[in-house]
């Protein structure tokens, strides 16, 4: 059974990370020159939050907030949803559901592993499907 492993063997633990006294426009500048929805938010080597699209959106673009002067520590969601690396893919789906979120970092013990994200369980399942179809076209039309 496909677990949070992997899909980090496939795309990497490369996380983007932010301390949590960054202020808010440095985090979203971030954010869009590496085109991502979410910020593992650190203190120290702790992991402390997650700070997403939709955080910029209700806490701070909704409330009025200014950007510069309002530090990421101060509307990141804490304490956040993860998994660990052998969490099943079928039950980070589910987490992901049914709070209604994309992203899910991979932490153990403290530290942090990867991200796992809506679409790279999408993407998995897709080329799954894919090879279920080829494996049943060749097997009912013979190998080429």
């Amino acid at each position: 059974m496909p677990n949070a492993q992997t899909i980090l063997d496939k795309k990497g633990s490369d996380v983007a990370t932010v301390d949590r006294a960054t202020s808010v426009l440095d985090a979203a500048k971030l954010m869009n020159e590496r085109r991502i929805g979410a910020l593992v938010v650190t203190e120290g080597e702790r992991v402390v939050g997650i700070f997403t699209e939709r955080d910029v959106l209700i806490r701070i673009v909704a409330a009025g907030a200014d950007v510069s002067a309002t530090k990421v520590g101060d509307v990141m969601t804490s304490p956040m949803a993860c998994c660990h690396r052998d969490t099943r893919l079928t039950e980070c789906k589910t987490v992901m559901t049914e709070k209604r979120i994309r992203h899910l970092p991979v932490v153990e013990a403290g530290t942090l592993y990867g991200m796992i994200s809506a679409g790279d369980i999408l993407a998995g399942e897709c080329a799954d499907q894919q090879a279920t179809i080829e494996y049943l076209n060749e097997y009912l039309h013979g190998t080429r």
